[in-house]
């Protein structure tokens, strides 16, 4: 009788763990989200560990050489990404042919900080770049200019930085918490 009441109690708690890798959840919400499957006024929350789990996943696939351990931090209406970056690594691994001042400025791995704020309702968000540390050096300005065309958007040319942008069909906004972001859909 003994064993069959720890069995039943490592199968309850086998039920009730959820199933699969973090980051195949974030997949599969992402997909119901851009399926239109979520239902009206439901919410959609992506835990914090989810989101890193789903970053160290999908990040060797977006650029396969330069960055290493990426990690992600929510707060109130708010994220901060952190990353080993070799920018002339990622460079090269485009096929751009790098001049060699440059070259020699950019070349290493840094710890790299990226601090944003965003903003979301109505069917769209903003989200504005708030600080850049490279190596613990905080860059504004040109420097940052640069950085965000040379590097940045030749990898997410779609992106929207510090500008509005559209969140899909029936998605009305996303909160960030401290433990996760949540998607809430149209009533």
């Amino acid at each position: 009788m003994r064993s069959k009441l720890i069995a039943f109690v490592f199968v309850a708690i086998a039920a009730a763990r959820p199933v699969g890798d973090p980051a195949d959840r974030v997949r599969a919400k992402l997909q119901q989200l851009q399926n239109g499957k979520a239902a009206a006024g439901s919410t959609v929350i992506f835990t914090s560990s989810e989101l890193n789990s789903y970053a160290r996943s999908e990040l060797p696939v977006a650029i396969p050489q330069g960055v290493r351990q990426p990690r992600l931090e929510l707060a109130e209406a708010a994220a901060t990404g952190y990353a080993l970056i070799d920018f002339l690594r990622i460079q090269r691994s485009q096929g751009s042919n790098v001049p060699w001042l440059l070259a020699r400025l950019i070349e290493g791995e840094r710890s790299v900080k990226v601090v944003t704020r965003i903003v979301s309702g109505s069917g769209q968000a903003t989200v504005y770049l708030e600080r850049v540390e490279i190596g613990g050096i905080a860059v504004s300005g040109g420097a940052l200019d640069f950085i965000i065309h040379e590097f940045f958007l030749p990898l997410y040319p779609d992106a929207k930085i510090n500008q509005p942008f559209a969140l899909g069909e029936n998605i009305d906004r996303i909160e960030v918490h401290a433990t996760a972001a949540k998607v809430i859909m149209r009533r």
